[in-house]
């Protein structure tokens, strides 16, 4: 059974009491942004069942995302769009999510983050598989993958064609069929689409 606390409590113990999670939804998608979330969480008021999103049902990770935006003591998202990752690559996009959410917290004395090493004047700490080792991070985690589905699914209404409500922008036979045929739209991502399409 995997500590899902031992990083807070190490942080805790050098006297940190604002300990902040990030992660990101949507870095591998054709289409869309990536969402960047950050919760800093209270340790003494734990949300039942929290785990690295890709291990929850949409369901659950819906009643997850209500009750850690409740109990939070902060969350700040960053969506950043299609435009900027293919003007930036998808790291520098990610990156720059995470910087906006981390400069956005009120009170933060070290920000734990899913892989992704950040060079700031706020003390970070890069976690490899961090959405399945700490609370902080899988909590962010949900949070950032049920906002970025909540745009999939309004971006599915605007072009119904593409089947974004079914596959979230990811690369599915599916939706590499509908590419080829009707081209891109205005929110893919130029950058992962030419083997696709000729752009």
């Amino acid at each position: 059974m995997t500590d899902m606390f031992l990083f807070e409590r190490e942080q805790q113990a050098i006297g940190r009491r604002y300990i902040a999670g990030i992660d990101e939804a949507g870095r591998g998608p054709l289409a869309g942004p990536v969402v960047v979330a950050g919760v800093v969480m209270p340790l003494d008021d734990v949300v039942e069942g929290v785990n690295d999103s890709k291990k929850l049902s949409a369901k659950k990770r819906d009643e997850l995302f209500d009750k850690i935006t409740a109990k939070a003591l902060d969350v700040q998202i960053a969506i950043i769009d299609n435009e900027t990752i293919d003007e930036v690559n998808i790291l520098n996009a990610t990156k720059r999510g995470m910087e906006r959410c981390i400069y956005g917290f009120e009170k933060v004395d070290v920000v734990l983050i899913d892989a992704v090493k950040l060079n700031l004047t706020v003390p970070t700490l890069s976690i490899v598989h961090g959405d399945a080792l700490s609370y902080s991070i899988a909590a962010a985690s949900i949070v950032a993958k049920v906002t970025r589905d909540r745009i999939m699914m309004e971006y599915d209404a605007r072009y119904p064609e593409y089947g974004f409500a079914q596959h979230k922008g990811y690369g599915t036979k599916a939706h590499i069929e509908a590419l080829k045929k009707y081209g891109p739209c205005p929110i893919h991502r130029r950058t992962f689409i030419g083997h696709f399409v000729q752009l």
